[in-house]
């Protein structure tokens, strides 16, 4: 009973936490405006764990690189969690498969997180345009569908380059993260 309460609670608030932080790192690095009430609210989660962060972490290459790291510990203690609540035997512990692990979950997690805005923008579109989440929206996903847009032509005045590319995001899940992941799992 106590464990399948620790379960759900790790899922529940441990996983989403480090889905948030990395929406947060992809919206920074996309450039999208977070005045919005989801931007608001994301960073409101974010903001007190992330600015000390990047007292000490600094920026590469333009990106924010604390709330990316931030992202994997988060994602990294929720894993480690879920295999000590699944009874793993930490004989040794996995560090290498872990950490491998918790790299392509960030990967998994992210083209998820695309899908999700894709829809999300899709179904505003139809309902209410002119939301004040469509240009964060559009921020994040113009950088992915912009290329299938210049090859997809419009039938009927319908995008079909948004549903080309959730393909395209499924697929990827399906082949190489999935054999990512049944790689690393060896590992563990």
């Amino acid at each position: 009973m106590l464990g399948e309460t620790l379960s759900f609670l790790n899922d529940a608030l441990v996983q989403p936490y480090a889905a948030i932080l990395l929406f947060r790192f992809h919206a920074v690095w996309l450039q999208a405006p977070m005045r919005n009430p989801i931007g608001e609210f994301l960073m409101a989660l974010t903001d007190f764990v992330v600015l000390r962060a990047r007292r000490f972490i600094p920026r590469f290459m333009g990106l924010d690189t604390a709330t990316l790291l931030l992202a994997f510990l988060v994602e990294f203690c929720y894993l480690s969690a879920y295999l000590w609540l699944q009874g793993y035997a930490f004989e040794t512990f996995p560090l290498p498969g872990l950490l491998l692990w918790t790299a392509v979950k960030l990967l998994k997690i992210s083209l998820y997180l695309l899908m999700a805005t894709l829809i999300t923008e899709a179904i505003l579109s139809w309902v209410n345009p002119h939301t004040p989440l469509a240009p964060m929206l559009g921020a994040v996903n113009r950088p992915f569908v912009r290329p299938l847009r210049r090859r997809i032509p419009p039938v009927g005045n319908v995008d079909l380059s948004v549903l080309v590319l959730l393909i395209v995001c499924q697929l990827i899940l399906i082949v190489p993260i999935g054999g990512l992941e049944q790689a690393v799992m060896r590992l563990l």
